[in-house]
């Protein structure tokens, strides 16, 4: 007879991940937790009041990150769960904070059933992941990772000019640089999807293989401002009308390029923006992204060739890189195990990409990293609106505490 799998207790799930949307809830059932708040602060104390009451050793670095250690009989390197509790404005109940509380509930199942691991289990709550107060996003791990520098992060001011080092100092979650995760033996990072893939296709889980690679370019066109009511339209250096030619091209060519490809001109800016002026400049960003660096490499290719196509009306075209990633992959064996824990468990799954950006993508620079996902409602996240069943939450929390436990195992 096939020994039952050992699951977590879904409906403390439930009332933990109610009890962290307490934290900066807003009138429409959403949160408004921005990092390093006072809300902020009230969801940090309860987790390490959560985990101190387990017997869980509790850290926190220099960058404000927390750790909470279930130790281990032998001393190797953790396995570590987590994500953020940090929530854009107006966000969701269930982004990061579903990551943080899923390692919570994994440890309390192993506490309970009295199993004393070999490895020490660490549970991550890594600072500003959002970058919704202070930019860039994924600020903490960034640093973490070497892809930040520390010294300039904590001089990032929010909208009130308040830096980071002063609000990290405020709420008193300044720890020291030691206590930094510099050495794992994997990292597991639950998300909600932030899409609808899964729910459209009916799925439960998603074993996450991939943060995409993506470019992000400005594209500046300059034409010359004229009264609109007496130039002529053959006279006119309209830089509006060019920027509706680029917009029409860049649609129609990246559409057919490879149907996995997602790109979006997210700012538009029209100047002078006056009804009885012709336009003389628009500024517009356009980011692409996919997993393949051949796609991207077309991409970009494409977009430096804009001013060549003889599109402009007469007018200047400037292109800027803002800023790129290459596709980031994750580690195939934690993959493997996330694949096989979900089959196991029978729920219905597949492997994916994700098109937005998590700590993950940084820690894996370091650490063996996988991510995996449940779904989202109609795709809604970063919103007010933002869902996912308690079913998939229970579910997604059961693939994770049963690929630890196969991780334990080795």
């Amino acid at each position: 007879m096939q020994k039952q799998k050992l699951l977590i207790n879904g409906e403390r799930l439930k009332k933990e991940l109610e009890r962290f949307a307490e934290f900066g809830r807003t009138e429409n059932n959403g949160v408004t937790r921005l990092s390093l708040s006072k809300e902020d602060c009230f969801a940090r104390d309860y987790f390490r009041t959560c985990c101190e009451e387990i017997g869980l050793i509790v850290k926190v670095d220099d960058m404000g990150c927390m750790y909470a250690t279930l130790e281990g009989s032998e001393n190797r390197p953790p396995i570590v769960i987590g994500s953020h509790l940090d929530s854009v404005k107006k966000g969701g109940r269930f982004d990061g904070v579903l990551g943080v509380v899923a390692g919570l509930e994994v440890v309390r199942t192993l506490v309970e059933n009295q199993i004393k691991p070999k490895t020490p289990i660490t549970l991550v709550n890594f600072t500003n992941e959002e970058g919704a107060r202070f930019e860039p996003s994924m600020m903490a791990s960034g640093v973490l990772s070497g892809k930040f520098e520390k010294a300039l992060m904590m001089k990032k001011s929010d909208s009130e000019g308040i830096t980071f080092e002063e609000a990290l100092k405020d709420i008193g979650y300044e720890g020291e640089v030691e206590n930094r995760l510099n050495n794992a033996s994997a990292f597991l990072e639950m998300h909600i999807e932030q899409g609808p893939i899964l729910e459209n296709e009916g799925l439960s889980i998603g074993i996450v293989e991939c943060v995409v690679g993506m470019a992000c370019y400005e594209i500046e066109i300059t034409g010359e401002s004229d009264h609109a009511g007496t130039t002529p339209m053959n006279m006119r250096k309209d830089a509006l009308f060019a920027a509706n030619n680029l917009i029409t091209e860049i649609r129609k060519k990246l559409s057919i390029l490879d149907q996995e490809l997602v790109f979006t001109i997210g700012r538009v800016n029209v100047y002078p923006s006056i009804h009885t002026v012709i336009p003389n400049k628009v500024i517009f960003t356009l980011e692409a992204r996919h997993k393949n660096p051949e796609i991207v490499s077309s991409v970009k290719d494409f977009i430096h060739g804009l001013p060549y196509l003889g599109l402009d009306e007469g007018c200047e075209i400037k292109i800027t890189k803002l800023w790129e990633r290459d596709t980031v992959w994750f580690e195939p064996e934690i993959c493997r195990l996330l694949e096989q824990s979900a089959k196991t468990l029978g729920y219905s799954n597949k492997r994916m990409v994700s098109g937005a950006g998590h700590d993950a993508q940084f820690i894996a620079s370091f650490v063996p990293s996988a991510m995996l996902f449940v779904p989202s409602i109609n795709g809604k996240s970063h919103c007010e609106e933002e869902r996912t069943t308690w079913e998939d939450c229970e579910k997604g929390v059961n693939v994770i505490l049963d690929t630890v436990l196969a991780l334990l195992a080795k």
